[in-house]
């Protein structure tokens, strides 16, 4: 039942140009994995990041049953699971189904559906049943299991954070309506609420009937042309057309704890590792100062003493350094969705909601046990806004440890985030803004990304020194 999968194509930010259909879709899923030097890959799509208290559980008892026991947050706010045996297809599909969390085994890899984290927390609408309600059309769509793993659909509240994020079809809550956008432009449709799901189904069947001569993957990959005919095919059986700018930059929620009124209260020195100097590795737990990418991820907690904790919260935010989970953190997180709103949310930004609600001294005590276990509670942590792809020893392709560079580069938070990849593939990178790194043959070279557009990169050759000051002066970097 479970397949072995080819190498991903080319990321449309390296030089292989946009992806076309001309190798397969080689996204991985839960019934097709994909080989790498640390065991296969399955990656389980989780619509809107959320997720019961039982699926989590059961998704950490197949990482444990089935793989290395860790649960590594992806840029869509899936998860996957790595390390897995090449025999363990059955019984890892019986496991996911039986959770609910395989629904269709033909659209396994269609369910990629991003949603506003804090959406019905802090005072902005509730998505729920409608992103419920989009995820079960696009199972009920026969046509709909031909979109590739690539294709995105986003569910954004109004506030702009997953609309940042350049998905195929989004839906964008106004008032009583939906704004509907067909994949990188500023023209949106308003439609009634209730029709939104519906819509951003047909405007997916459309790209496919217009994706047959091309071979995109994407919307952004079709012709002009053809992307234009797209959108006004689509506008014809929807409502009036609007003008409104995509966000550039995408906001993931802050560290901390969120209330109905939108305000967030953190705990300075909660989960943040202590202030150092770029290149340091004073503040690394024992196994980054080694290099080691499979040790674990938490920081130390200064020894600050915590504010007066807030009135109550709506909701919990953590970040997770380089978005690897131990069963231990993971655990815990479930643990503490259990005993209150009964669910996670896992973020496109490789964090993670916790709805309450809470009382001011649980959120308190909450984020005081998520901060010792190594998770991010507060914006001030140095973990905050680095990523990494998994980099050597797992991945063949590889040129460097990133993950370890990324952990001995850290320094003061930077504005921008920062995303080490080790190589042109860049694996989960973000979107938006931010400073792009990537490992070559001649050291790293460090960009400054927004959109679709990256200025001149500068290489920084093999010193460990220099290439941490680059990082933390291109972060720092002005609007």
């Amino acid at each position: 039942m479970l397949a072995a999968m080819p190498d991903s194509a080319p990321s449309p930010l390296s030089a292989g140009g946009p992806a076309l259909r001309d190798g397969g879709d080689a996204c991985p899923g839960t019934l097709r994995l994909h080989r790498a030097d640390d065991g296969a890959l399955a990656r389980v799509r989780v619509p809107g990041g959320v997720l019961s208290a039982d699926r989590a559980e059961a998704l950490l008892a197949a990482a444990g049953r089935f793989g290395d026991g860790e649960l590594h947050l992806t840029s869509r706010g899936n998860v996957q699971l790595r390390g897995l045996g090449a025999e363990c297809g059955g019984g890892l599909a019986e496991l996911l189904a039986g959770a609910g969390l395989l629904p269709s085994a033909a659209h396994e890899r269609a369910r990629n559906i991003v949603a506003s984290p804090l959406a019905g927390l802090d005072g902005s609408p509730a998505l729920g049943e409608r992103l419920a309600e989009l995820d079960a059309l696009v199972c009920a769509s026969a046509a709909a299991a031909s979109l590739s793993g690539r294709f995105l659909f986003a569910l954004d509240d109004g506030r702009g954070d997953v609309d940042a994020l350049g998905a195929d079809v989004t839906l964008i809550a106004d008032g009583d309506a939906f704004l509907l956008r067909i994949g990188p432009g500023d023209e949106v449709f308003r439609i009634p609420a209730a029709e939104g799901p519906r819509a951003a189904l047909r405007a997916a069947e459309a790209f496919l009937r217009a994706a047959r001569d091309s071979g995109a993957w994407r919307v952004k990959d079709l012709p002009d042309p053809v992307r234009s005919e797209l959108v006004r095919a689509v506008g014809a059986t929807a409502g009036p057309a609007e003008h409104r700018p995509r966000p550039r930059t995408a906001k993931a929620p802050e560290p901390g704890t969120h209330g109905p009124g939108g305000t967030v209260e953190t705990t300075p020195g909660s989960g943040a590792a202590p202030e150092t100097t770029p290149g340091s590795t004073d503040a690394l737990p024992d196994a980054h100062r080694h290099a080691n990418p499979h040790g674990p991820a938490h920081t130390a907690a200064p020894d600050n003493p915590p504010p007066d904790p807030p009135a109550s919260a709506a909701a919990l935010a953590v970040d997770v350094p380089l978005g690897r989970l131990t069963p231990g953190q993971w655990r815990l997180l479930t643990a503490t969705a259990r005993r209150y709103g009964g669910e996670l949310r896992l973020t496109p930004w490789r964090g993670i909601v916790v709805p309450g609600p809470f009382t001011g001294a649980e959120a308190a005590d909450a984020l005081g046990a998520l901060a010792a276990a190594g998770l991010i509670t507060s914006p001030d942590s140095p973990w905050t806004g680095v990523g990494a792809c998994i980099g050597r020893p797992g991945c063949a392709k590889s040129l460097a440890d990133v993950r370890a560079e990324a952990g001995a580069a850290l320094g003061p938070a930077g504005r921008l985030p920062v995303y080490w990849s080790g190589c042109e593939r860049r694996c989960g990178h973000p979107h938006g803004e931010w400073i792009d790194v990537v490992a070559t043959p001649d050291g790293h070279r460090i960009s400054y990304v927004r959109g679709e557009r990256r200025n001149p990169p500068a290489t920084v050759r093999d010193d460990p020194a220099a290439l941490a000051a680059a990082v933390a002066a291109a972060r720092a970097r002005a609007l």
